[in-house]
């Protein structure tokens, strides 16, 4: 898509990463929290904590995507590695290489700032999104195992 500018994001974009982060939960089939949607733009905004996100903007329709990743100290690198937790377009607007040219943005990133190592994950069914993602590389063999904490 041309005009579209990839910037690490600002205070003046929370309204509109909020419409998109709600997309993002909506799309994985949760309700959105408004609790820890306030939480996640805090650590975002929050210079000591290692959450960052970018953003995708079009010169004419302001922000369409955003990128919210996680740099955490891995045992088996000698540098951070990044976790891109969520990513999210404009569901009009997919398709059109505004995805790509976010994690272009951050592959560049983490040539520049000597992270060890670029990933993320998605459902099995997310077949858009893992087409996109299987131009980088191939999907790894490991199996994700999940304990939620209960309740009380």
């Amino acid at each position: 898509m041309v005009g579209i500018v990839i910037r690490k994001i600002e205070p003046r974009d929370e309204g509109r990463w909020r419409v998109l982060f709600d997309g993002y939960t909506r799309f994985y089939e949760r309700e959105p929290d408004e609790a820890i949607t306030r939480h996640a733009w805090a650590r975002i905004m929050d210079a000591a904590k290692p959450v960052y996100a970018i953003v995708a903007e079009d010169s004419e329709r302001g922000v369409i995507g955003i990128a919210n990743y996680i740099l955490h100290e891995n045992m088996s690198a000698l540098t951070p590695v990044c976790y891109l937790q969520d990513l999210f377009v404009e569901p009009g607007l997919r398709a059109h290489g505004v995805g790509e040219q976010m994690i272009d943005w951050l592959v560049a990133e983490m040539q520049s700032q000597g992270w060890a190592r670029l990933y993320w994950n998605t459902k099995e069914n997310n077949y858009r999104a893992r087409g996109l993602y299987d131009k980088y590389t191939p999907r790894d063999p490991f199996v994700r195992y999940v304990i939620p904490r209960k309740a009380g």
